[in-house]
């Protein structure tokens, strides 16, 4: 992001303050005030394309508990920039502005940001989970939310009658995969899982 976009944010938004970043330029804004931001960025400044929308969430207890990012790029200037924004609410129920009115694209975006992490957009048009199914009771990317997963019912009661089965914890050993302590090469490093006693083949130990 060039100096003189920069200076358009800041001169627009007096709230705007760089957000420290160790590759693109990145600007921290209250989230009320984003949508317009992104509107400045895409009409004045040539940011035509929409990337990623995507969240953090800094854990339980943490105030604000979630921070909402979009990636910007402008395919006639080459340049990439960020901005990020607080979520309002409390943990059970963040809450955003939808950007779908700025870029179409944004629908489906914002869909997998609400499935993962439970934050609501509001003024989307058809906001619902997208990877997994309606009535899933949890949000994957939620810090508190196990590696392994949470056994749940399948979503299906006809398949969950006829099988009697769940979906069940996946055993750590084959993924998700935690990197060891130390293993400062990663292009080299292997990752290993906390737990390989129990896999596809051997069920998990009672805690």
């Amino acid at each position: 992001m060039s100096a003189s976009a920069t200076a358009v944010l800041k001169a627009r938004f007096p709230q705007a303050t760089d957000r420290a970043s160790a590759d693109h330029p990145a600007i921290n804004l209250p989230l009320a005030e984003v949508p317009a931001a992104l509107q400045c960025l895409r009409d004045e400044q040539a940011f035509d394309l929409l990337m990623d929308v995507t969240a953090i969430d800094w854990a339980a207890g943490a105030t604000p508990r979630f921070t909402l990012v979009y990636h910007l790029y402008s395919t006639t200037r080459r340049e990439y920039v960020r901005v990020a924004g607080d979520c309002t609410g409390d943990e059970a129920a963040p809450v955003a502005p939808s950007v779908v009115s700025l870029w179409p694209g944004a629908n489906w975006l914002e869909r997998e940001v609400y499935d993962m992490f439970g934050i609501r957009f509001d003024g989307h048009p058809d906001l619902r989970r997208i990877l997994m199914w309606d009535g899933y009771p949890y949000h994957p990317l939620r810090k508190e939310f196990p590696l392994a997963g949470i056994e749940a019912p399948l979503p299906d009661a006809e398949i969950a009658a006829e099988t009697q089965a769940k979906v069940i914890a996946a055993p750590m050993a084959g993924g998700p995969f935690v990197a060891s302590p130390g293993e400062l090469n990663l292009a080299e490093a292997e990752p290993r899982a906390k737990d390989e006693s129990w896999n596809e083949c051997q069920p998990k130990p009672e805690a």
